[in-house]
């Protein structure tokens, strides 16, 4: 989906066509006045996961939890696309830190189910639409490379014995899905919760000081303010490959369109066939 498109639809659902565009990857996100838009792709299994993220604003709400608020309780549908409307946040007071993270994560792994039903943390489920959004953009033997690594992860993962007592989770634990406001930190993004493991979200941040250039002493300030150290656990490694390999196939959706994309998939492809757990890769 690109900016036109995503435009398309944004008028279709009666908003403000020329809103600001805030982001655009999974989602296109919109500014518009008080609110923040955003606008899924047409994928029909998107409208549940709509859904499901407007109910865990709700629930997230009424536990205390500090996270984005939905403005409308249900998406609308244009075209095969959901729409949802979210509270505007205040401007952020500073960037958010990885301890700001952890923080929330306490929290939320606090929490006991909801109500409702909380999907398995699928890490691995949109590796195939990914690289058949992708298409003759990347190389087939990367592909079917791709497919095989997330097959392997997958059983691997399904065996895995937990540290944590498995629960809900956020499901994409990155500091750029927390916004520190004028009363602290705030959880946003919440359209990955889940029901796991909880080393999911951890294993997140351990990532990022191995590939992303996250500082020694950011991941130690995450550590501390969580209280236990991913790393500590034999299963890590299993769920790092397995985000590996679910990161690698989501840039591979942008070569069609992004030479920049394109590099980066062929960065992190490569990296994976060596073995080089130490290349850096970029954030996209």
């Amino acid at each position: 989906m690109d900016e036109a498109r995503a435009r398309d639809v944004l008028s279709g659902a009666g908003l403000e066509r020329d809103a600001a565009l805030l982001a655009l990857g999974e989602n296109a996100v919109f500014g518009s006045g008080e609110l923040v838009v955003k606008v899924g792709r047409d994928a029909p299994e998107l409208l549940d996961r709509a859904r499901r993220e407007l109910r865990v604003a709700q629930w997230l709400e009424e536990s205390g939890v500090p996270a984005v608020r939905a403005a409308e309780g249900q998406p609308r549908l244009v075209d095969g696309h959901p729409v949802t409307l979210w509270h505007r946040l205040p401007q952020a007071a500073r960037p958010a830190e990885p301890s700001d993270l952890a923080a929330l994560l306490r929290l939320v792994h606090a929490l006991p189910s909801p109500s409702f039903e909380l999907p398995r943390r699928e890490l691995l489920g949109g590796v195939e639409r990914w690289l058949r959004l992708a298409g003759a953009a990347i190389d087939p033997e990367d592909a079917d490379y791709l497919r095989e690594r997330r097959d392997g992860f997958a059983a691997a993962a399904a065996a895995l014995t937990p540290q944590l007592p498995p629960g809900p989770i956020h499901g994409d634990a990155l500091p750029r899905n927390v916004l520190v406001g004028p009363d602290g930190p705030v959880l946003a993004d919440l359209e990955t919760f889940s029901s796991d493991l909880r080393e999911h979200d951890l294993v997140v941040m351990a990532l990022s000081r191995d590939r992303y250039g996250l500082s020694a002493e950011a991941y130690d300030g995450f550590v501390a303010a969580y209280g236990w150290d991913v790393r500590e656990w034999e299963g890590c490694a299993v769920l790092r490959g397995a985000r590996e390999t679910a990161s690698c196939a989501w840039v591979a959706q942008h070569a069609p369109t992004d030479p920049k994309a394109l590099a980066e998939f062929r960065r992190r492809v490569a990296s994976l066939r060596d073995g080089d757990s130490a290349v850096r890769w970029y954030p996209f």
